[in-house]
């Protein structure tokens, strides 16, 4: 009986240790320390706002949930103004870029007239009937996926480019000298 009584003791302790401990709770930030007598401010005023202590001076206060003391050396800081990042602001296409768009819709049949390069309300409700048909926000605003698929997505160019095939009948150039 007792064999049998251990290792199910055992097992217990192991299983309550390990399932039935208690999470520690997350630790409370302290609050700052006030100052001490030493560091009075030398004049009294009738607002509640706090003295911050001179710049090299020091506060120990005692945490309470390890006794441990704490030294703070407060700094003085000067107040900068809270600095934006600057936002960068995409240009509006050209004329002949518009004109451009304007091609690409009126080819697939979307823009009726000829391309002006003014982009006015008719040019907006056939980029959004071609958004619509394309699966994209038909927001009629001209942005990337709209441009690569009327086929005039970013033209990049390459360091480097293939030359042309030879034309039949000339003569083929040298080879390198290696």
């Amino acid at each position: 009986m007792l064999r049998a009584f251990l290792p199910a003791l055992a097992i217990l302790a192991i299983a309550w240790a390990a399932f039935g401990a208690t999470p520690t709770p997350p630790a409370t930030p302290t609050p700052p320390a006030t100052p001490t007598k030493a560091h009075k401010p030398q004049h009294r005023s009738t607002s509640s706002a706090t003295h911050t202590p001179a710049k090299g001076s020091t506060q120990t206060k005692t945490n309470k949930a390890t006794g441990a003391k704490i030294t703070k050396v407060a700094a003085h800081r000067k107040s900068k103004p809270a600095r934006r990042p600057s936002r960068s602001y995409q240009q509006a296409p050209s004329r002949e870029r518009y004109k451009e768009i304007q091609h690409a819709l009126a080819s697939k049949g979307y823009l009726q007239g000829e391309p002006t390069g003014d982009w006015g309300p008719d040019s907006v409700d056939a980029l959004k009937r071609f958004q619509t048909d394309q699966s994209l926000m038909p927001d009629g605003k001209i942005n990337s996926l709209s441009l690569i698929a009327l086929g005039l997505g970013p033209k990049r160019l390459t360091a480097k480019s293939d030359p042309a095939p030879p034309q039949p009948g000339t003569p083929a150039p040298p080879p390198p000298p290696q």
